[in-house]
């Protein structure tokens, strides 16, 4: 560890749940406001300790004009990009800076892994209560998977795998996973992670993640599970990076030359943390040009991280 945190210092994080207005649903994020000075190492011990699927660390900005670095852990490793770690912590940082009397803005900058996410922040009474990212990379559609494997890979059987409108197929704007149609509503709900065809199937692909998502009676509708043990998470609540990926796949796929798509994609429901995430795709010329992907954040709470000999203490906002 560093001096620093040999000799015992406070950290200020808050935690929110994202992709939700209410408190205990959608998905926990924990973002640690200090981060300076802390070694990866550290880092890493955080978020393994507060053993969300995502622990944000905020540090001073590198490139002029941008707004901070953001390093993103699940409790095994860093990713370079992700989705509500994203619209979390712009809420945090938001609320944050404003407390301290710094102006309101409508925009961050952020700088990650995957390169500059800008995030535009959302107000409801002036009150910064949410926030939509625009994802860092263009859509790349890599390995395809057969419908028998992403069948394992939920305990389902192959019939229950969508195949229409794409087979399972590796996608990302940032951050790869399988993505997986489902064929009805009923079989999504059934779906479970199977670890050890995961371990074999997913390594090789370049993903440890599989996207389920099956296709509502509305127009852009999307109800969706996230299922990823080998990196500690066995179902995620909300999941936007993956949300990203396959919107834009969809966008990709459709026959128009040029669209300006909107989406709603239910998730969590399943696992009784429910979520709702809205993203946006442009398409222009028949490629994919901008993914957007944005929901609300509720606060829960905050408190000081001791690094060093001390113990964790919280205090609670609700």
């Amino acid at each position: 560890m560093s001096e620093r945190a040999q000799a015992g210092s406070s950290r200020r994080y808050v935690t929110v749940d994202v992709f939700t207005r209410q408190v205990f649903g959608g998905n926990p994020l924990a973002v640690v406001l200090d981060a300076q000075d802390l070694t990866m190492i550290e880092m890493q011990a955080i978020a393994t300790e507060f053993n969300y699927s995502e622990t944000t660390f905020v540090l001073p900005a590198r490139g002029r004009g941008h707004t901070a670095q953001v390093r993103i852990f699940t409790p095994r490793i860093e990713v370079p990009f992700a989705g509500h770690p994203n619209v979390g912590t712009a809420v945090v940082l938001a609320r944050h800076l404003e407390a301290q009397g710094q102006p309101p803005a409508e925009q961050f900058i952020f700088e990650e892994g995957a390169g500059l996410v800008p995030i535009r922040l959302l107000r409801e009474g002036g009150r910064v209560i949410g926030a939509e990212l625009t994802a860092p990379e263009r859509l790349q559609v890599r390995a395809s998977i057969t419908a028998e494997e992403a069948a394992a890979c939920l305990s389902l059987d192959p019939a229950d795998i969508g195949t229409s409108r794409h087979p399972p197929q590796v996608a990302t704007v940032g951050l790869a996973f399988m993505i997986a149609e489902i064929a009805s509503r009923g079989a999504l709900r059934r779906a479970k992670p199977n670890l050890p065809v995961h371990e074999r199937v997913l390594p090789p692909t370049g993903t440890d993640g599989v996207f389920a998502y099956f296709r509502g009676s509305g127009e852009g509708e999307l109800h969706a599970r996230m299922f990823a043990p080998l990196d500690a998470t066995v179902e995620d609540p909300a999941t936007g990076s993956a949300a990203a990926a396959a919107i834009a796949l969809l966008t990709q796929l459709g026959r128009e030359a040029d669209a300006d798509l909107s989406w709603r994609i239910e998730q969590g429901v399943d696992m009784g943390r429910p979520s709702l995430i809205f993203g946006r795709t442009e398409k222009r010329a028949g490629a994919v040009t901008a993914v957007y992907i944005g929901g609300h954040a509720v606060p829960v709470m905050h408190g000081s991280l001791q690094i060093g000999p001390q113990a964790i203490g919280t205090s609670c906002w609700i």
